[in-house]
């Protein structure tokens, strides 16, 4: 894949060699071979259907919960613009919502409209194609409290919706195939007052600007939280707080937060949360698994 003219054509925008550390959180890890951002949903699907199926393909949202690797991503990221970043209100309790939507402009509409249930969005870094592939949640709720059903793009190109029970859902995992794209989402929630709604998202606003750090390179949470414990706890515990490798150290601030201090590389990153997690089972038995999905090839 070393010329375009392996590529089908497009009528959105396609960059080769495209640099990605600007475009994640990290702000670190190697490019991708092709970057491409469709202009709508039959663009994506034409191309995926005509894309050479040994092509390895990733959804890119906002990056919020990615370390990428320093060789990069071999294959084609894909990143949903605005076309995809639409939120409608269908009735007195749902919403649809493109795959490129932010978290902030799902759960504002559902303020404007008095529907709750979504304040936790309000916290969550990220688009709804990354919420409805992982099971995002936060302060008390979660996408499959919500999602009625969602529509992909297959990476052979076809287009389904796929109803809630469909997804597989279990903590931070679905069931999504590898290479499908989230184009859209149904978001049902319950009536409530437009004033409550905006308290309870102040309150989760300022409970997460207290904790974490919020103003840092960083991934979001790094490791999923054990059954019946809290992965900060149990990172402090085993006197990882403040620990570096490189430019990538675990926050004084929240234990469960790697941030890239200035110059840290993918590899740095990646090195650290495996050295915390080797300490953390060296002092509790007990083995954390990472939340951040880990992409592309080591340099």
């Amino acid at each position: 894949m070393s010329a375009a003219e392996t590529l089908p054509a497009v009528r959105g925008k396609l960059t080769a060699k495209a640099p990605l550390a600007p475009l994640v959180w990290f702000k670190a890890g190697g490019p991708a071979d092709w970057l491409f951002e469709p202009k709508d949903a039959d663009d994506l699907a034409e191309f995926l259907h005509d894309l050479d199926p040994a092509v390895p393909v990733m959804a890119l949202g906002l990056g919020s919960n990615l370390i990428v690797r320093d060789g990069g991503f071999p294959g084609v990221v894909v990143r949903l613009g605005k076309a995809f970043g639409k939120v409608e209100v269908i009735d007195a309790t749902t919403l649809r919502c493109g795959g490129g939507a932010s978290g902030i402009l799902v759960s504002s509409t559902a303020r404007d409209a008095g529907i709750a249930g979504m304040e936790f969005l309000r916290s969550i870094p990220g688009t709804v194609g990354g919420f409805v592939r992982m099971n995002g949640g936060a302060y008390g709720g979660e996408v499959q409290d919500i999602l009625v059903e969602c529509d992909v793009v297959l990476r052979s190109g076809e287009r389904r919706t796929l109803p809630l029970a469909r997804l597989g859902y279990s903590y931070r995992h679905s069931a999504l195939p590898e290479g499908a794209v989230v184009i859209g989402a149904t978001f049902r929630g319950r009536p409530g007052e437009p004033a409550a709604i905006q308290a309870e998202m102040d309150r989760i606003s300022a409970s997460r600007e207290a904790a974490q750090p919020l103003r840092s390179k960083t991934g979001g949470s790094t490791f999923k939280n054990p059954e019946g414990h809290k992965a900060w706890q149990l990172v402090d515990e085993a006197g990882c707080r403040g620990f570096a490798i490189g430019g990538a150290q675990v926050s004084e601030k929240h234990t469960n937060f790697i941030i890239n201090t200035g110059d840290a590389t993918g590899a740095d990153i990646e090195a650290l949360g495996e050295e915390v997690r080797r300490r953390v089972k060296a002092a509790s038995g007990i083995d954390l698994q990472w939340e951040i999905q880990r992409v592309g090839k080591p340099e």
